[in-house]
């Protein structure tokens, strides 16, 4: 009977403590991983139980960090990298989301289109890099379409699921009000693809960070990846590791960025 008779404002303040440490408690979870790694990795190197010259301890390889950042190096290497990324993330994306918005929206597009795209889709953009390096040459345009190529199937695939789960009845009301095509593309079309497109761009932009890596280990002379290969040849693995937890870093990065531009853009979900 008591709790039949509780203050209700006392309830709510109530829940809402409960649900701030439980999300205090998320928060610490999800920084105490890596720190722990991170110790546990220091602990290791520095009482030798691990070979200390292939696996540095971290605090050596801040100091490697500090020394290259103050250089000059280091962002050299990232503002090539950051450059092709971006420019190669934005040519596979905007063609994959229109085609994928066209194919969604009209099945004898989607006919014509598909068989290609599932045939290309399991060949490895690495794989093609051969072909590549010949139509392009070994600049900076190579490595670009590299990325684009490895960001556009997903980007692609899920627009058009996106596009073709899109609830039938929102179509029907569109028709019944004379909606045009444009209105279709953009009223119907993107809005309701971008749940699952935003998923799609989420694994581009993972997949862009594994090409940049590999297609400047082959045929460059710069960038994070070329940074990493160079290190690794030369045994300068101080220097590799930075390039390492650089590539993990921006993709934690982009992560968090895309997450909050899913927020805004559907803040429904």
């Amino acid at each position: 009977m008591k709790d039949q008779y509780r203050d209700p404002f006392a309830v709510e303040q109530e829940e809402w403590k409960k649900r701030q440490w439980k999300n205090r408690w998320k928060q610490l979870l999800t920084f105490s991983s890596p720190i722990f790694i991170l110790v546990l990795w220091e602990f290791l190197s520095r009482t030798g139980l691990v070979d200390a010259r292939f696996f540095p301890p971290p605090t050596e390889i801040v100091g490697t960090f500090i020394a290259m950042s103050a250089s000059g190096e280091l962002f050299h290497h990232i503002g090539i990298s950051l450059f092709r990324i971006f420019s190669g993330f934005l040519l596979g994306v905007i063609p994959a989301v229109i085609i994928g918005l066209f194919m969604g929206l009209y099945s004898p597009i989607r006919h014509f289109l598909s068989p290609l795209i599932m045939a290309l889709m399991p060949i490895p953009t690495l794989a093609l890099l051969p072909i590549i390096l010949i139509i392009f040459g070994v600049g900076e345009v190579s490595k670009i379409v590299t990325i684009a190529g490895s960001v556009f199937f997903p980007v692609v695939i899920n627009t058009v699921a996106g596009v073709v789960n899109i609830d039938r009845i929102y179509l029907d009301v569109a028709n019944n009000y004379g909606a045009n095509s444009k209105h279709f593309f953009f009223k119907i079309a993107l809005p309701g693809a971008l749940p699952v497109m935003i998923e799609g761009i989420q694994m581009g932009q993972a997949i862009a960070l594994l090409t940049i890596v590999a297609a400047e280990m082959m045929g460059a002379n710069s960038g994070i990846g070329y940074l990493i290969w160079t290190s690794y040849n030369a045994f300068l693995l101080k220097e590799m590791f930075v390039g390492l937890v650089l590539i993990s870093f921006f993709g934690y990065l982009f992560s968090l960025i895309l997450r909050g531009l899913q927020t805004k853009l559907l803040p429904w979900r």
